[in-house]
């Protein structure tokens, strides 16, 4: 990714030939993937391809049989997810996963657990309710009650509570309606301008791509195609396989 000095981004976040196994049964072959730092990068692929497993070696919650995960040029592919996300790796998962029993600001100070209740803390959470205001409006109710809509506002301002360099978004417009899913492609712009770092799971491939600066499809656990988003936008393989023409 070039910015706007013209000079190539760092790459902040890299996979380097990870596989991956559930059991015996091998799910990730040789995944290599680079996101550059002020990047959004999207990966596609069918159900079962391998998208959540990726996010999930990312995290620590499954671990890397062989190869090396970097953050900042450390190889973090046999940390604790504890540790992962204190170095700045903050996952929103599929499906939300709020607490619904606890009331929205709640869910927020869960977001923050690495953190101390201080100033930082009190501006990440105005930072949050500014590009959520409907969740400052319902910070005292409970998060199982709130909409669809609401609760994926919920699960994304809980993961920016950790403030981020690296944000990986599991499959954020899944179940909403279309005004919804522009809407969090809205945030996902909003969240590119203030610097952060976003790695995308997301079914909608023309959406992605058109936010995406680059792109990755995976197919059964293996990359098996590349390139700016512009250039998946325009692939015929990708056209037919994801973009119905």
């Amino acid at each position: 990714m070039i910015n706007q000095s013209g000079t190539e981004n760092k790459i902040l976040l890299e996979l380097n030939r990870i596989s991956a196994f559930y059991g015996s049964i091998q799910v990730l072959f040789d995944v290599s993937i680079k996101v550059p730092d002020g990047s959004v990068v999207a990966l596609l692929g069918r159900n079962a391809a391998g998208k959540t497993t990726t996010m999930s070696t990312i995290t620590g919650l499954v671990r890397a049989r062989t190869g090396t995960i970097f953050f900042e040029n450390e190889d973090i592919s046999q940390k604790e997810t504890s540790e992962i996300v204190r170095k700045g790796i903050m996952m929103v998962p599929e499906g939300r996963r709020i607490f619904p029993e606890m009331t929205v600001f709640e869910n927020l100070q869960m977001g923050a657990f690495i953190r101390k209740k201080d100033k930082s803390f009190s501006e990440t959470l105005e930072y949050v309710y500014a590009l959520f205001p409907r969740l400052a409006e319902r910070k005292k109710q409970l998060g199982g009650t709130l909409s669809g809509g609401e609760q994926q506002m919920l699960a994304t301002g809980r993961g920016l509570m950790a403030s981020p360099r690296v944000l990986l978004m599991d499959e954020p417009s899944m179940g909403l309606a279309p005004v919804l899913v522009d809407n969090i492609f809205d945030t996902i712009r909003q969240l590119h301008a203030t610097g952060t770092t976003i790695l995308l799971v997301e079914q909608n491939a023309r959406m992605a791509l058109k936010h995406a600066h680059r792109g990755y499809v995976l197919e059964t656990g293996r990359v098996t195609l590349s390139g700016t988003g512009e250039e998946l936008l325009n692939d015929p393989r990708v056209r037919a396989a994801y973009l119905g023409e």
